[in-house]
């Protein structure tokens, strides 16, 4: 494809230069010499040139907006690839609307780096040539003259570059949270609005839009002053040829159709070179654009598999912590020595404050972070040492957020294997209890969920990623406060179906409301990243000081039905009373 737009611009090329080198036969020999038998050959050479400059012109337009659509594609699949490889922190680290706002600029951008490279560096510097090679031809050392202007054009143009390049990249970045913070505003507008943040968030707005603003007024001020430095010098260069040829045809009696071509060939050639003298800039732009998608393509994931890394396999599906600690910052630890073990096929929960550390133990089991200390096994193998995506594939996870993603459900209950069939998607989603209000919606299962399920409630939604869970048939089973978003007549019938998944299987349930872990094999409890107590339910209750019957007995109060910060402080001031 790169061949046949080569072509099609050597073929603008050459007939820009011809129609330059055709003025000396107009003139000499048409009207000159009064050669009239000439006069269809030239007409027909005209209308031929004519013709296959528009074909040409019409063939690199199609063939270069091809290529560039073919570039931002293969960009946007190499970035997404790129991007799923990346490990949490990176997304905890960066907004998404803001990256996928900064994506989607600079990948455009270097679409118009390959549009001008081949546009204007190949089509202009190609007809720029030949008009050159015409003017040589005619005169050789007006020619020579002429490219004198050159170099303070050249000089000129990187001084400006310089400039641009830092604004540009501050333009890109304004521009990237512009439209970061415009979509964040849409997609929480129901806080928005609850919570009368509209004139907050104006002027937040209005604050970048005016930065934005502001930087792109200075860079069409650096950028523009390229025009008038090209137009003295074109006007030097031309104001000169024209008075030297009208003293070569006053003194020295010149044919005045090499003149004629020579000047026709300059005033071709003054777009071109005008237009490569301002691509600089567009390629100064693009090129910051370039180097910002290559800080993320060459970003290595902090996280990836060891050398030497296995598929895990899991047989019975027992799940050690051995020590294990954690922080996010190496100087504020998460979780100190935590150790206990899940034992296969039956329910572990882990209750605890807000900020104990329990959705943490969930994100190290999926190897979302690595350890700073300690080991994870699941049927004696560290988890550290096999490959995460046979580890995440044994693993089913339900969060206390459940996500949605555009389409219908259908697809978003089989995102949990790709393979499963309408049935056990269906079969799934009755033991969600999600089956009914399914087939009550407009379309059945194939009825558009919405961005992150807008349509439906937050027991739906949460519904729906139970059966996701549930239809990935995994040997171990990770519930986030998984029905966190129910009611207490959705949470019954869901819990009863979650008995039926759990059963068999390795699962870890973590929750605030003590009641739904009663049933729970072992039960662990957390405070402040270390384990303090774990035992059954009935082990725990029976010390009465102890943290958990602490908790058991504040639950039962008026108003708090929730493990919480002021349960906790409550439980932990009177254990040590």
């Amino acid at each position: 494809m790169y061949a046949v737009a080569a072509v099609f611009l050597v073929a603008i090329a050459a007939t820009t230069a011809f129609y330059a080198w055709l003025m000396r036969d107009i003139v000499d020999e048409l009207l000159y010499k009064q050669r009239f038998d000439l006069l269809a050959v030239i007409c027909a050479a005209i209308m031929a040139a004519f013709t296959i400059r528009g074909l040409a012109t019409y063939g690199q337009a199609v063939v270069l907006a091809r290529i560039g659509n073919n570039l931002v594609a293969r960009y946007q699949r190499r970035i997404f690839d790129h991007l799923m490889k990346l490990g949490i922190d990176f997304f905890n680290e960066n907004r998404s609307g803001h990256l996928a706002a900064q994506i989607n600029q600079n990948v455009n951008g270097i679409r118009d780096l390959l549009g001008m490279t081949l546009t204007s560096i190949a089509r202009d510097g190609v007809s720029l040539v030949g008009l050159v090679a015409v003017m040589v031809i005619q005169d050789p050392l007006l020619s020579l003259v002429i490219l004198v202007f050159g170099p303070p054009l050249i000089y000129a143009v990187n001084y400006l570059m310089r400039r641009l390049r830092r604004i540009t990249r501050e333009s890109v970045e304004i521009n990237s949270r512009l439209i970061g913070a415009m979509q964040e505003a849409v997609q929480g507008i129901a806080i928005v609005k609850a919570f009368t943040m509209e004139d907050q968030l104006s002027r937040r707005m209005s604050a970048l839009v005016d930065s934005a603003e502001e930087r792109a007024n200075k860079i069409a001020r650096v950028s523009e002053r390229v025009s008038p430095i090209a137009e003295v010098l074109a006007g030097f260069a031309i104001a000169g040829v024209i008075g030297y040829a009208g003293y070569m045809a006053a003194y020295y009696n010149q044919a005045p159709g090499g003149v004629v071509a020579f000047i026709t060939a300059l005033l071709l050639a003054y777009d071109p070179a005008r237009r490569l003298a301002r691509v600089q800039v567009g390629l100064e732009r693009s090129l910051v654009n370039a180097r910002m998608i290559y800080e993320i393509l060459d970003r290595e994931p902090r996280q990836g598999d060891v050398p030497g890394a296995v598929d895990l396999v899991v047989d019975a599906g027992e799940i050690r912590f051995d020590n294990v600690s954690f922080g996010y910052a190496r100087e504020l630890p998460v979780l100190t020595r935590v150790g206990f073990v899940a034992a296969a096929g039956r329910t572990t929960a882990i209750v605890g404050a807000s900020g104990a550390g329990k959705t943490t133990l969930v994100a190290l089991l999926q190897r979302f972070y690595d350890l700073d200390g300690g080991r994870i096994l699941i049927d004696g193998q560290d988890i550290a040492t096999v490959t995460k995506n046979s580890l995440r594939r044994s693993i089913a996870y339900v969060s206390q957020h459940p996500y949605l993603f555009e389409g219908t459900i259908r697809d978003n209950i089989r995102y949990g294997r790709a393979d499963a069939s309408d049935a056990e998607v269906e079969a799934a989603a009755r033991l969600a209890q999600a089956d009914g209000f399914i087939r009550e919606q407009p379309r059945g299962y194939d009825t558009p969920v919405g961005e992150n399920g807008a349509t439906l409630s937050g027991g739906q939604r949460q519904r729906i990623s139970i059966a996701r869970a549930i239809v990935r048939n995994a040997p171990i089973l990770l519930l986030d406060e998984a029905t966190s978003a129910l009611d207490n007549e959705s949470e019954a019938r869901v819990q009863e179906a979650l008995a039926t998944v759990m059963r068999g299987r390795t699962t870890i349930v973590i929750a605030h409301r003590l009641s739904t872990v009663i049933g729970a094999d072992h039960i662990v409890v957390l405070e402040q990243g270390r384990v303090v107590e774990q035992g059954t339910h009935r082990t725990l209750m029976a010390d009465a000081n102890g943290v958990y019957a602490r908790y058991h007995r504040l639950q039962g109060k008026p108003g708090l039905d929730l493990v919480d910060d002021v349960v906790v402080k409550a439980a932990a001031t009177g254990s040590r009373t």
